[in-house]
């Protein structure tokens, strides 16, 4: 049994150094240059204007990219007569290619912002409710004691939010607590309230408070599909047993007030929302009486003991507001 056992343990370990060999021989084969040909190939359709735009000869560009193919150990594109398409192998390679130039990209883009006196970058997607409600204030507060460091915002859907942090194209996030978060570390970030923004000649516009139900009469205008709030409405509605009658959809939170302003039906948006966009437009809200009305909103990060330094400023910070604006009111 003992020396079964070591049979075992030897053949995992040479099973282990082929990996490590095969690795080593791989990256010492790959470069840049080949993976933006390989990237052109695949947008071009041929090798021959992928090698034009590369400013490479039609030779060079297919020994590169016959030797890429023996590198990763398989074929990447198949030749069609309408030009060439990827294999599930090059699909993985493309992939990561993508990630591997847009982060060369970011060192050239990091570097020469050190160069001028930024003491740290720091990537952030958030959804819109974040960017909108809190982000603002938030961020002045923190740039206010950090003005070195410059920040790259993106505005995604809370799913799209937590693929870009899962991908690692961000190194923090913020999106709504309902989104599936895949195993990623979540903290706490703020809370917000969801109440119906309408008119103030609707017939609902002199309740207090009114449940999602009685709403559904109405037309509503809403937010792009993937949006947190889209997304419970609609459930809202299928539970309740009711259409949700959703006559335009636009992408901002201002789109969503003006078109409210015109008659063009009502909406579900986030109270601070309201106070900032709404209300200016004349508009009235109402407290929607709903246990999912009360929301929070999350901080995801993929390690946070593998935060960079800057990143991890930023995420402390963010989880702190909240507390420090009640401990001052």
């Amino acid at each position: 049994m003992v020396r079964a056992s070591g049979n075992i343990g030897h053949l995992l370990c040479s099973s282990c150094l082929t990996t490590r060999m095969a690795l080593k021989n791989l990256l010492r084969r790959l470069d840049l240059t080949t993976l933006q040909l390989f990237l052109a190939v695949y947008e071009e359709g041929t090798l021959t204007r992928a090698a034009e735009r590369e400013a490479i000869a039609i030779s060079a560009a297919s020994k590169r990219l016959l030797e890429l193919e023996q590198a990763v150990g398989a074929t990447l594109f198949v030749r069609r007569a309408r030009g060439m398409e990827l294999t599930p192998a090059g699909e993985t390679l493309l992939h990561h290619a993508r990630r591997v130039l847009r982060d060369v990209e970011n060192i050239g883009i990091e570097l020469a912002e050190h160069a001028t006196g930024v003491r740290g970058y720091v990537r952030m997607m958030a959804n819109l409710s974040a960017i909108v409600e809190f982000l603002p204030e938030d961020l002045r507060a923190f740039f206010s004691m950090n003005e070195r460091i410059k920040l790259d915002l993106e505005e995604r859907p809370s799913s799209g939010v937590v693929q870009g942090i899962a991908d690692s194209l961000a190194d923090v996030g913020i999106c709504s607590g309902e989104a599936d978060t895949r195993g990623l570390d979540v903290s706490h970030y703020r809370h917000d309230s969801l109440v119906v923004v309408m008119r103030e000649d609707h017939a609902l516009a002199a309740r207090e408070q009114v449940t999602f139900v009685e709403t559904l009469d109405s037309d509503y205008v809403g937010l792009h599909a993937a949006s947190s709030i889209n997304l419970r409405t609609h459930m809202a509605a299928r539970q309740a047993g009711k259409p949700l009658r959703l006559r335009i959809q636009v992408p901002g939170f201002d789109g969503v007030c003006r078109m409210v302003q015109a008659g063009l039906g009502i909406s579900v948006l986030p109270l601070k929302v309201f106070n900032t966009v709404g209300r200016p437009l004349g508009l009235t809200a109402v407290t929607l009486d709903e246990t999912w009305s009360q929301r929070d909103l999350i901080v995801v990060v993929r390690d946070i003991a593998g935060l960079p330094p800057v990143s991890r400023m930023l995420f402390d910070h963010l989880l702190t507001v909240e507390h420090d604006e009640q401990k001052g009111n």
